[in-house]
């Protein structure tokens, strides 16, 4: 059973954050401090066209100083659906409106700092639109086979975990 939390302190407020130093007691009566990103949550998505194809994109990362292999995703606005979330991104992002989405695995980003819970869902019946990206994105898009998709995790080429953790949900557990 998880101990009662003493008392929450929070330290900054941003766009799409909190930081929170929470306060616990401890099995022995200790005092256990955790401070948390405290995050509204995200939506990632696997659009698959009707040949097979993954659509994936190439994302400018600041934060790591590198461009990415991704499958679109983005954080929840308040009080959204994640499943209104994944079909708002999957279309801002790769620039196509999905005719269905389907739910299919959540977890959490990083437990021991972040409390963010992932959302992750499968796109299909793609229609292309337009690609309605963020001031600040920088998203390039690409339909990829689904065996160099295989490929692109097996040599490293993909380093983004829920990239990481959606795919291989999908190519390894999902079953229709």
């Amino acid at each position: 059973m998880m101990p009662a939390m003493k008392s929450r302190e929070l330290l900054l407020t941003a766009a799409k954050f909190r930081v929170a130093r929470l306060r616990f007691e401890g099995p022995e009566g200790q005092e256990i401090i955790r401070d948390v990103v405290e995050h509204p949550g995200a939506a990632v998505i696997l659009p698959l066209l009707d040949d097979g194809r993954v659509v994936m994109i190439r994302n400018l990362r600041r934060t790591v100083g590198k461009v990415l292999w991704e499958l679109p995703a983005g954080t929840l606005d308040e009080g959204e659906p994640p499943e209104v979330c994944a079909a708002r991104e999957v279309e801002e992002e790769t620039g196509y409106r999905a005719g269905r989405v389907e739910p299919l695995i959540e977890f959490y980003a990083s437990p021991g700092v972040l409390n963010e819970r992932m959302y992750g869902f499968l796109a299909t019946d793609l229609e292309p639109t337009s690609q309605a990206l963020e001031e600040t994105e920088e998203i390039e898009v690409f339909p990829i086979p689904q065996w160099q998709v295989r490929d692109m995790l097996k040599d490293g080429h993909i380093e983004d975990a829920k990239t990481i953790a959606l795919l291989l949900y999908w190519m390894h557990l999902y079953t229709p």
